[in-house]
């Protein structure tokens, strides 16, 4: 199979054993996720299924939504629940206060990733450092929050939503609103609700992909390659191209059936309508360059 599966990742697997599951179910190898959800946490996980895994890398990049449950007053080392409690603190701050401090943290700020993360340090995921005990440091990165939408105060807890850029930890956004308010906090719990274009209310548990397989049904609810890049825009090739682009060849214009002088990056497609990869346009040299192949080359 070839394309993009919505998965809804359930409480306690990680997403490397959902990637595992799928490789069993599918009898298939070609598999990969487009960015980790923590074991504890729920949600949209997009899984790409053969040629489609060249989009991981550009997938996990998207912007995200989450609902989170934030328990002020509590410190632990993992940023969560699931973690051991480093240090406890009464929450003093009113509704308000609470309220004027999450929404501060809207727009860019500089956030540091958790010990407990897939990061890596020198070869070193994190989380296999903050298992032997040991912590280093780690650099602020910036990271972007569009939109917080704050659904219920009831103190120690606050359930919000969270409109963010790629790189953000919920875990560390917890924290952060809770040392800004003098007592610290961390993350209860959480589910994602939307990524790359996928949303929570259309994806399937393991279960339905599972029996969904066993009736043949499943590659109806496969997401091709070309629709989830739907944002660019759309060139075809003239049937004297077809030999380049099958290629993996540099194009022109001249090679296309129209293109309206593009800039920036475009889906290509052969002129038989089969969509082949994405170029670039490299105005240096007023040609197409190949940036990810899906067929051909």
């Amino acid at each position: 199979m070839d394309g993009i599966l919505n998965i809804y990742k359930e409480a306690g697997y990680t997403s490397h054993d959902v990637v595992a599951k799928l490789r069993g179910i599918l009898k298939q190898r070609r598999i990969g996720h487009t960015g980790t959800l923590d074991p504890d946490a729920e949600g949209v996980l997009p899984v790409c299924l053969g040629s489609a895994t060249k989009l991981c890398d550009m997938l996990t990049d998207r912007d995200k939504v989450y609902r989170a449950v934030l328990l002020l007053g509590v410190t632990t080392d993992t940023l969560d629940t699931s973690g051991r409690v480093l240090h406890e603190c009464p929450v003093k701050a009113s509704a308000d206060e609470v309220r004027a401090a999450i929404l501060r943290f809207v727009g860019g700020y500089d956030q540091v990733p958790p010990m407990y993360s897939a990061l890596k340090v020198n070869g070193k995921k994190l989380y296999e450092l903050a298992r032997q005990g040991k912590e280093v440091e780690r650099a602020p990165r910036r990271v972007e929050i569009y939109d917080i939408c704050i659904e219920e105060i009831s103190c120690p807890r606050v359930v919000m939503t969270v409109h963010c850029g790629k790189g953000t930890y919920i875990r560390a956004l917890c924290q952060d609103i809770g040392n800004s308010l003098g007592c610290g906090g961390c993350m209860e719990k959480l589910e994602r609700l939307a990524a790359c274009g996928f949303t929570a209310d259309s994806a399937l548990r393991l279960s339905e992909v599972e029996r969904l397989q066993s009736e043949g049904k499943l590659e109806s609810r496969l997401i091709s390659s070309d629709d989830i890049l739907k944002d660019l825009p759309a060139l075809q090739t003239n049937q004297a191209a077809d030999r380049l682009v099958h290629n993996g060849n540099r194009l022109e214009d001249r090679n296309f059936l129209q293109c309206r002088n593009l800039l920036g990056q475009a889906r290509v497609y052969d002129s038989a309508g089969t969509f082949m990869g994405i170029y670039g346009r490299e105005l240096e040299e007023d040609s197409w360059k190949p940036v990810k192949m899906f067929l051909g080359s």
